[in-house]
């Protein structure tokens, strides 16, 4: 085995067999695929530990460098809530009403999405994922990150899967610019807002826009011949 100058650690998780593998493949993608992004929540409570362990979740993905160059900043705080709702609304009225891009707003259209979002005071949690563009260290001095965007885009979106995998909803909110929200929460320059997640319960009464995602056949190229000793079987699901 090949001597290494820093510490490894043995890596052998336990093998499944192809059909186990499967199975458990086309079993997640069921559960995912029923998930939505919601702007309807209910006020119900979450637990604060439903919220941590997303972030440990989250925290399991891989980053630049192993860097993990993302901050999440959650809050419950209704005062605090009501601040980011204000100012998101004041970025969100200039590109509903004064901005000028009318591909964007009609791509939007069937989203029936306008510059009101009330969702940010009333669902439990609002959860900011902080983009570390560099690393306070101990001395005083700043470690440079690497691949930052797309490490923390990686931990956003385990973040999103393990909130519904606990029964949870979200949606990805970006106002631009997002600036404000280094204010109210306080952060370091070395970071910038990513993206702003509402987390809660669907509201009782929440409906979804009626979309259609990508298919199969739109979303993967199989390049090339497949080799001998691959396994090809065609999925139960679509």
């Amino acid at each position: 085995m090949t001597r290494h100058q820093h510490p490894f650690v043995p890596y052998a998780p336990p093998r499944l067999s192809p059909e186990e593998s499967l199975a458990r493949g086309q079993e997640l993608y069921r559960l995912l695929d029923r998930r939505r992004s919601v702007r309807w929540f209910s006020p119900d409570p979450v637990p604060l530990e439903a919220i941590e362990t997303a972030v440990r979740i989250a925290n399991t993905a891989p980053s630049g460098a192993h860097h993990q160059p993302w901050t999440f900043v959650a809050t419950a705080d209704p005062d605090v809530k009501r601040a980011v709702r204000e100012a998101a609304e004041v970025e969100e009225r200039k590109f509903y009403r004064e901005r000028s891009a009318p591909d964007w707003h009609a791509a939007l259209a069937r989203l029936e999405t306008d510059e009101h979002k009330e969702f940010l005071e009333i669902a439990p949690w609002l959860v900011v994922a902080f983009a570390q563009k560099s690393t306070p260290l101990p001395d005083g001095s700043l470690r440079k990150n690497y691949y930052v965007n797309e490490s923390v885009g990686i931990a956003c979106g385990m973040f999103i899967t393990a909130l519904h995998t606990m029964g949870l909803a979200t949606l990805t909110h970006t106002p631009n610019p997002m600036g404000f929200l280094t204010e109210v929460f306080q952060r370091p320059a070395t970071e910038r807002p990513y993206i702003l997640f509402p987390v809660g319960y669907p509201a009782p009464d929440c409906e979804v826009p009626d979309l259609e995602r990508k298919p199969l056949g739109e979303a993967l190229v199989v390049h090339g011949a497949v080799t001998s000793g691959v396994m090809v079987s065609r999925p139960a699901t679509p």
